[in-house]
């Protein structure tokens, strides 16, 4: 049987931790629980020891995915389990989680239904991420931001330097799986309403979420974000000429414009498209040596 590793960043989250690794024990005796104190200043550390785990602190808070980054460097399971310490990843998924790795996945993920978003604006924003990410990777994206998952440790470890320290790390992580082709699964699962206070910003995260998609879509897949550019201004430049072909009978400076501007951004995603392929084909040899 593999090793499981349970990471869990946590910042000032003592009392939802003190009920939530008693429910982890439950479920997986055997495995490591690793608890990452996030530049708490309340007593979460004293609970993780207290409950026999592992605890790494980090001097001031660095973010939810330095500390995901920060446990798996540490642990030692061959398959990581990655949750929230605020109450809303229920343990008892865990065992859905690993049974269906076991299927033949490198990734499984906790994938919430429409009731267990905080507010309809979360949910309208999540469905906007999901919709944009699975254009961008050609694979139905379930649920894009959600911190519950079983990952094989060997696969997640090579994206460890891709990977933001905020809140967006598992953005960044399932886009990377689907682009790498690495097979990636969705279970249900319900998460009640988090315990504390929400450390996300709305706007400001949301902002940053949208920004990590667009890095790794001209990451992994640049012919996803600059053909459709490059699209839209040829389309505006043969608008704009028949119409001025049409009332002056002229091809006008602008058409021109919007006509070059379109063949140098299909040009510069062709080049990125290339230049994916041949880091992908070092990166394969690099793996056969």
């Amino acid at each position: 049987m593999p090793s499981i590793s349970v990471i869990i960043p946590a910042r000032n989250e003592a009392n939802a931790l003190a009920r939530l690794l008693p429910l982890i024990k439950q479920q997986i005796p055997d495995a490591e629980i690793i608890v990452i104190n996030d530049g708490s200043s309340d007593d979460t550390a004293h609970v993780a020891i207290e409950h026999d785990c592992i605890c790494i602190s980090h001097p001031y808070s660095m973010g939810n995915g330095a500390a995901i980054k920060t446990g798996a460097r540490a642990a030692n399971g061959d398959i990581l389990i990655c949750m929230d310490a605020d109450g809303q990843h229920d343990p008892r998924y865990i065992p859905a989680l690993v049974e269906t790795l076991a299927q033949g996945y490198d990734m499984v993920v906790g994938a919430r239904d429409s009731n267990s978003q905080a507010s309809l604006g979360r949910l309208t924003a999540n469905t906007v991420y999901n919709l944009l990410a699975s254009f961008i990777t050609g694979h139905k994206v379930r649920d894009l931001t959600s911190g519950f998952r079983a990952v094989r440790a060997s696969k997640f470890r090579q994206f460890l330097s891709l990977l933001p320290n905020g809140f967006s790390y598992p953005t960044t992580i399932t886009m990377a799986f689907f682009r790498s082709g690495f097979p990636v699964a969705y279970i249900p699962i319900q998460a009640p309403p988090r315990e504390g206070k929400s450390h996300i910003h709305p706007l400001i995260d949301g902002v940053r979420f949208l920004m990590v998609i667009f890095k790794v879509g001209t990451l992994y897949s640049p012919l996803k974000i600059f053909f459709p550019i490059s699209l839209t201004f040829f389309s505006t430049g043969l608008i704009y000429y028949l119409y001025t072909f049409i009332i002056s009978g002229r091809f006008t400076n602008m058409s021109a414009l919007l006509f070059s501007t379109s063949v140098i951004i299909f040009l510069i995603g062709l080049v990125s498209e290339q230049i994916t392929q041949l880091m992908y084909a070092d990166s394969g040899r690099t793996d056969g040596q």
